[in-house]
């Protein structure tokens, strides 16, 4: 089967096939899908090839599809719903009676949890499949710990999970990204967890609490496939690394226009290399000095280099969400779309950029297959 690149949008979701190699791509639009309805997630199974899209139709909530024959066809699947007793039923309070307000990340389980599925969304609830998300349910442990009743929202006015990171040699060890709600680490298969963000600092809270693991806003979190004891974070106040498992992070302070961003990805076997998407933080949201870059670093962070080429230097706007970049399993194609619609892509580690598209509704999420 031909490398795809599932591309999520404001209004759909668009596939693009390589019809040359990996070395000398050629990349074609070959079908789209969901016209006119928000992506808000995209998974492809390594395990069996299964295919999940999350929908976002706005007043009529969240839906999920699923594809089994490589995105030919899609069928309806079950949407995470949250459990609601019988003291529920006649409240408004929204922490007693929570809902589903969107479905903001997807993963696969490890490769001996055949048909295990994990579900991220706001408000700040994590899902379990056990069936390729025929049925869901509430992971409690987390829900009931003590760490979530100091979460909040980050963008969304309700936290939300945004990362979830499998060891790929032991599915047992998981690792989440919560804004705002910090690390979150289970070393057993989700039945317990315990917040583990030492060393970030949340320059947004008073002085006091800056250092709250519980409070902090990863943006990002990617995990290292064959170095899985490394990862990288693009936090909303820098960008943060950890080299024992999650278990401390330190800053890394200079890396080119701006250390702020939404988007991070790590090289599939250097866990050294890592790539990010930089723009003016809080208000402005949008590149420095209307220059789109690309930031790398080969050296764990000590150094970065400053990619432009295909790029657009002179009065580009574009800010790109923290599900719209991805490496695909070489390492040497990435690709990363932005909120005006542009679609770009590299094949030697973002060294040069080509652009896919300019007129792309919105983009929300980039996924290789």
């Amino acid at each position: 089967m031909k490398q795809r690149l599932f591309v999520g949008t404001r209004k759909g979701l668009f596939t693009y096939e390589n019809h040359g190699s990996q070395d000398l791509p050629r990349w074609v639009l070959a079908h789209k899908d969901f016209l006119s309805v928000p992506i808000s997630a995209v998974l492809h199974d390594r395990r069996d090839g299964s295919l999940y899209a999350a929908l976002d139709h706005g007043h009529f909530g969240n839906k999920l599809h699923a594809s089994r024959d490589g995105g030919v066809s899609w069928t309806e699947i079950a949407v995470p719903a949250y459990p609601k007793g019988e003291e529920d039923a006649d409240t408004d309070d929204k922490d007693r009676a929570p809902a589903l307000k969107a479905i903001w990340s997807l993963e696969a389980g490890g490769a001996d949890e055949e048909g295990l599925l994990w579900c991220g969304t706001l408000p700040g609830g994590l899902f379990r499949s056990s069936d390729k998300g025929t049925s869901w349910e509430l992971v409690e442990s987390l829900w009931n710990s003590k760490s979530r009743p100091k979460w909040f929202g980050g963008g969304a006015d309700v936290p939300a999970i945004h990362s979830i990171c499998v060891h790929p040699e032991n599915a047992k060890k998981i690792v989440l990204g919560v804004s705002c709600g910090g690390v979150q680490v289970s070393e057993d298969g989700g039945e317990s967890w315990r917040v583990s963000s030492t060393g970030m600092l949340a320059e947004y809270m008073p002085p006091d609490r800056a250092d709250d693991e519980d409070v902090q806003d990863p943006h990002l979190i990617v995990q290292c496939r064959s170095r899985p004891e490394h990862f990288w974070c693009q936090h909303h106040n820098g960008i943060w690394r950890s080299r024992d498992g999650a278990r401390t992070w330190e800053r890394i302070e200079k890396a080119g226009p701006s250390t702020f961003g939404f988007a991070v990805a790590v090289h599939p076997l250097d866990p050294d290399t890592a790539w990010f998407v930089p723009a003016i933080k809080d208000e402005a949201r949008y590149p420095v000095d209307g220059q789109v870059v690309v930031t790398r670093t080969r050296d764990g962070g000590g150094s970065f280099d400053v990619l432009r080429e295909g790029l657009p230097q002179d009065e580009a706007y574009d800010l790109t969400f923290r599900h719209a970049l991805d490496i695909d399993e070489s390492g040497k194609q990435l690709a990363f779309g932005s909120t005006t619609g542009n679609l770009w892509i590299t094949a030697d580690q973002g060294d040069a950029w080509v652009n896919l598209s300019h007129h792309l509704p919105p983009v929300y999420v980039v996924r290789f297959a």
